[in-house]
């Protein structure tokens, strides 16, 4: 409860405000900004998959933009060598507005990332969109074999989901999700979640379907390694994946372990949204931040 109120108490803080301690979650506003933390990464032998932030578009112009700074995003990847793929977010794109137009505009992004040998990972949003994005990406995979989906733990339906797109050699990043969705459809509970994902995680190694285990708790990350020791799985066969500026020293010590890292690297004028949904996922960071306003009093 102490935690949700104080979610609540920073939303209502001024962007400003928010943006101090937000700049640590995301590369900067300048896709510039997004090459530089990238080539960081890679130095340290870790890989990246980069995202411009915003989500749902008004209208047309706004997702053709958005596809065109995509666009720009893999000519920057290619042009600085660096290692790093794209993840985009559909409604950007217009699943909302018009179906077909963001397959469209996800055709000529797919097309770009596989003349530069590529490839581009489909975020999950929030439930109203679930099915859609589904169905956008198996459209997808019929004339594509590079772009994965990710899939969300808490989400009830999400094992059923995974059974099925496993036969259709799907590749994954598996998260917790972190929408805030109703109890109907989603697992509340910490056991809860933590159950459902190595539930799914499980099946997902035992089909032979590529994973990225995209976690920053650490008994998941303990649950993943005793798993992929016990089915003998080849490293070539799954990656962990976190956030940008997340628990750096779990991240260190993956790459340490031999273990192939991914991080999303997020970038962009549109950082607001993203960093609320990071404090709701994260509320002991919104306490941070409350006693870090009120010690400057």
């Amino acid at each position: 409860m102490l935690n949700q109120f104080i979610v609540s108490f920073v939303k209502l803080l001024p962007k400003p405000v928010v943006k101090i301690f937000a700049q640590k979650y995301m590369a900067g506003e300048k896709l510039e900004d997004a090459v530089k933390a990238v080539k960081n990464l890679n130095a340290k032998g870790i890989v990246a998959t980069m995202d411009v932030l915003g989500e749902a578009i008004k209208n047309k112009k706004e997702a053709e933009d958005a596809k065109n700074e995509c666009l720009q995003v893999l000519d920057a990847i290619n042009e600085n060598n660096l290692d790093s793929n794209l993840s985009i977010k559909p409604t950007q794109l217009g699943l909302i507005i018009d179906s077909n137009l963001c397959y469209q505009n996800l055709c000529e992004i797919l097309d770009k990332a596989k003349s530069y040998n590529n490839f581009v990972r489909i975020d999950m949003e929030d439930s109203p969109v679930t099915s859609d994005t589904i169905a956008l990406f198996r459209k997808l995979r019929e004339k594509y074999d590079n772009v994965g989906i990710v899939v969300q733990a808490y989400l009830k339906r999400t094992y059923d989901d995974v059974v099925a797109l496993n036969k259709e050699g799907s590749t994954y990043r598996l998260c917790k999700g972190i929408y805030v969705e109703p109890a109907e459809i989603a697992y509340k509970g910490k056991e809860e979640v933590r159950d459902s994902f190595l539930k799914i995680l499980d099946r997902m190694l035992d089909d032979g379907n590529y994973v990225g285990i995209a976690t920053h708790d650490d008994p998941l990350v303990i649950g993943a390694y005793k798993m992929i020791k016990e089915k003998n799985i080849d490293n070539s066969k799954f990656e962990f994946q976190m956030l940008y500026g997340v628990k750096e020293d779990l991240r260190d010590r993956i790459n340490k372990d031999g273990y192939k890292i991914r991080i999303y690297v997020p970038y962009g004028e549109h950082w607001y949204a993203y960093s609320i949904r990071r404090l709701q996922e994260n509320p002991q960071l919104a306490w941070y931040i409350t006693k870090s306003i009120f010690s400057f009093s």
